[in-house]
């Protein structure tokens, strides 16, 4: 008697166990949170490549601080626009303070040194800022190229030992017994390993991409900081 069994995909998900099932939801939503971040951090990175590559052309042609200080408004998408905003806003903080004495006649205020180190620690500070806003929420994605391979394991682990429940219950090991349990095991490794490998791919490409960014941003603090030494800090 020939018996003819359904090994679709359909099928074999509709059959599956309830822990196999579950499993399976588990996998796509895993999946569909990672493309989801994928393509927002895809826009965030290039948007801030994007608006950089403008502000970094006018910074270099401008003939003072205060030229691009009012240019800075029309490209607040750049991380370097904010953090040049970020040091000009200390440059102008440390200048009030050595125009307005008090009572006194000579500058008063900190000594040259610690306005420098002052400035230097809110550029730091505005650089930590913006690379931990590009890094945010790229762990999700390492979390689930990490773990989804074992989730879909798991599953795999659950649908063969069906298949072996199977065959003790009917006490034959034919097609139609173990094709079911066999078919929902590979199907829950498939699964696991297509949520797992864009998260694994995309998060070390955003992980270049946050190096570059990092090296960006620290080049331009460095050129700031030595621009602010030459022009405002000169010794006397």
């Amino acid at each position: 008697m020939n018996m003819t069994v359904n090994t679709g995909v359909f099928h074999a998900i509709w059959s599956a166990g309830l822990v196999v099932k579950f499993t399976l939801l588990l996998l796509c939503g895993a999946s569909v949170v990672s493309w989801a971040l994928i393509i927002d951090k895809r826009r965030q990175f290039l948007q801030a490549a994007r608006a950089n590559e403008p502000f970094l052309e006018s910074f270099w042609k401008a003939t003072s601080l205060d030229v691009i200080f009012q240019q800075v408004q029309t490209n607040s998408q750049s991380p370097l626009a904010r953090i040049f905003k970020t040091g000009y806003v200390e440059l102008q903080k440390l200048a009030t303070a050595r125009q307005n004495p008090g009572s006194d006649d000579k500058p008063a205020g900190p000594p040259l040194l610690s306005g420098i180190d002052n400035l230097q620690r809110s550029l730091n500070k505005a650089i930590d800022q913006e690379i931990s806003a590009l890094e945010d929420r790229l762990t999700i994605l390492a979390t689930i190229g990490s773990t989804g391979p074992f989730i879909g394991l798991f599953g795999t682990v659950w649908g063969i030992m069906s298949s072996f429940q199977q065959i003790g219950i009917t006490g034959t090991a034919n097609l139609a017994v173990v094709a079911p349990g066999i078919s929902e095991a590979l199907i829950a490794t498939a699964i696991g390993l297509a949520a797992a490998i864009p998260a694994v791919v995309f998060y070390n490409h955003f992980l270049t991409h946050l190096k570059k960014q990092e090296l960006i941003l620290t080049t331009f603090s460095s050129d700031f900081l030595n621009i602010a030494k030459r022009n405002f800090f000169r010794d006397k």
